[in-house]
């Protein structure tokens, strides 16, 4: 059915860019909000970057702002992630989601990929 794979992750120094990026199947890709998520050994996972279904809001965790781009293409069924500024802290499994529903105005992400690996040395 829905089926969202990760690309881009690898081992990046301090200081580096990393462009992560998510192909996704179906047909309807451009009617749901996306997702990036990420979560490091021991962590809870938590939410990077989102963007609505016609690309036109974003969010950015805290963490992120001003360094990470969310961007989707909905004529190629997918989303990217630019990373730039990368800091130790942001090594984690980063994962992409697609939203599965709405409930009480919150959207809810139902599918997932594998992830990637990001990994910031210092």
């Amino acid at each position: 059915q829905v089926q969202l794979v990760e690309s881009g992750g690898g081992l990046v120094q301090a200081g580096g860019s990393l462009r992560l990026s998510c192909a996704a199947s179906g047909r309807f890709f451009s009617s749901y909000a996306m997702g990036w998520f990420r979560q490091a050994p021991g962590k809870e996972r938590d939410i990077v970057a989102s963007i609505s279904y016609n690309g036109a809001t974003s969010y950015y965790a805290d963490s992120v702002k001003g360094r990470f781009i969310i961007s989707r293409d909905n004529a190629k069924n997918t989303v990217d992630l630019q990373m730039n500024s990368l800091k130790p802290e942001d090594t984690a499994v980063y994962y992409c989601a697609r939203e599965s529903g709405i409930v009480d105005g919150k959207i809810q992400y139902g599918y997932w990929g594998p992830g990637t690996q990001v990994t910031v040395s210092s």
